[in-house]
């Protein structure tokens, strides 16, 4: 991948929700323009969620969600169901797609509701307002549109326009940390875990926003770092390591050059740093036997060396002298009850939208249950979390309470 590339994770994601027949597949095809949706009078003929990134003007970059009916029926209509709201998580603006010449029922209500509960901006799009003569007045967020004629279609491309504008939220890694002409060395072992030919996506992101700082990046392996810092002619402003390496790296840069992982900065970007901060000090007092959900956003082979299944319980059991249960996830894959979990220990989530990492977030918070992501785990684990958070003040003095 290319560092112009933008990944899904990093697009604005637009969710077309609604009852079976409400016409959500035409009008996904209608708006983008492609036949990204089968289409036919048959209830139900969208069975699983489709997902197209592309871009959208005036929008740019998007991922597209074309959900099941949330009102289908039987078994597997029941899971189609729990597939469309699923998709709730990771959707930054929704569409409700109404079939115009019945109105509003006690599902699309529901729906309302599940928007606003999880603060989700939302249009209802009256589709098939070709077969409505006695229209109503509608409010302003509210639009009739006809998949078939293309009425209304730009108007709620504008719509999700203005929704995307507002939502413009500049989120940064590093890069208001840094002044131009500041040296930032990146530590990046390549490993059997390494992607080949590339770097991973949280280390292209951090590149790129040290660059767009007009800042130095000095690129080097692990194995690299002491030579690489008696190289430079003066020293830099930081250093970023990725967590697997945190204590050799912490062992080999003086105390005075602050330090921290691209997964910090990564909890920091699209996650809630504060939270995540609170769950490590439960390492330290787990137990035998209690259940840790160790998740991943991505799903890859595992290596024989891998850092979630293999690494992470390591350091765990050493740090805590505990041998608790353990039960991994990965992709799109997270359990619905969270309760029977002593703690999670999550992924940096750049595969992750923000909407779902916060999601994942905010149910282990409601549930009760402490959670805490990979890079301030290892640093907590390795006694140089203190250290790696000086970069943020008001993180850091939640370690002081």
């Amino acid at each position: 991948m290319g560092l112009n590339d933008t990944v899904s994770a990093e697009r604005l994601h637009i969710g077309f929700f609604g009852v079976r027949n409400a016409g959500k597949s035409s009008l996904v095809n209608a708006v983008t323009g492609q036949n990204l949706s089968v289409v036919s009078d048959v209830k139900g003929t969208t069975t699983d969620p489709v997902k197209k990134a592309m871009e959208l003007l005036p929008l740019g970059p998007v991922v597209i969600l074309d959900t099941p009916g949330v009102d289908d029926e039987g078994t597997l209509g029941e899971l189609r169901i729990e597939k469309a709201k699923r998709m709730l998580t990771q959707t930054n603006i929704a569409v409700l797609v109404l079939d115009a010449t019945l109105g509003i029922g006690a599902t699309e209500r529901k729906l309302i509701s599940d928007f606003e509960k999880r603060k989700i901006p939302y249009v209802i799009a009256f589709n098939k307002a070709d077969l409505v003569s006695d229209r109503k007045v509608l409010s302003k967020n509210e639009i009739y549109v006809s998949a078939i004629t293309g009425e209304g279609i730009n108007e709620l491309k504008n719509r999700l326009g203005e929704f995307a504008t507002q939502m413009t939220n500049p989120k940064l890694l590093v890069r208001d940390l840094l002044s131009a002409g500041d040296i930032v060395v990146l530590v990046t072992p390549i490993d059997e875990a390494a992607p080949k030919g590339r770097l991973i996506l949280p280390q292209q992101m951090v590149l790129r926003d040290v660059l767009d700082a007009h800042a130095t990046a000095v690129v080097c392996q692990d194995t690299e770092i002491t030579q690489t810092m008696l190289n430079l002619s003066r020293k830099p402003r930081m250093v970023i390591t990725d967590s697997q390496v945190f204590g050799k790296v912490a062992k080999n840069i003086p105390a005075d050059i602050p330090l921290t992982s691209f997964s910090i900065l990564m909890a920091r970007y699209k996650g809630d740093l504060k939270e995540l901060v609170k769950g490590v000090a439960v390492l330290k007092s787990l137990r035998d036997g209690d259940k840790v959900l160790i998740s991943e956003g991505c799903s890859h082979h595992r290596q024989c060396n891998d850092i979630g299944t293999v690494k992470m319980p390591g350091w765990i059991e050493k740090f805590s002298g505990a041998k608790p249960n353990y039960q991994f996830t990965s992709g799109g894959d997270f359990p619905e009850h969270l309760t029977d979990y002593r703690v999670i220990v999550h992924c940096g989530g750049c595969m992750l939208n923000e909407a779902e990492m916060r999601h994942r977030i905010e149910r282990a918070v409601e549930s009760g249950v402490p959670i805490v992501n990979y890079g301030i785990a290892i640093a907590g684990m390795h006694g140089i979390l203190e250290r790696s958070l000086a970069l943020f003040p008001d993180v850091a003095a939640l370690l002081e309470r």
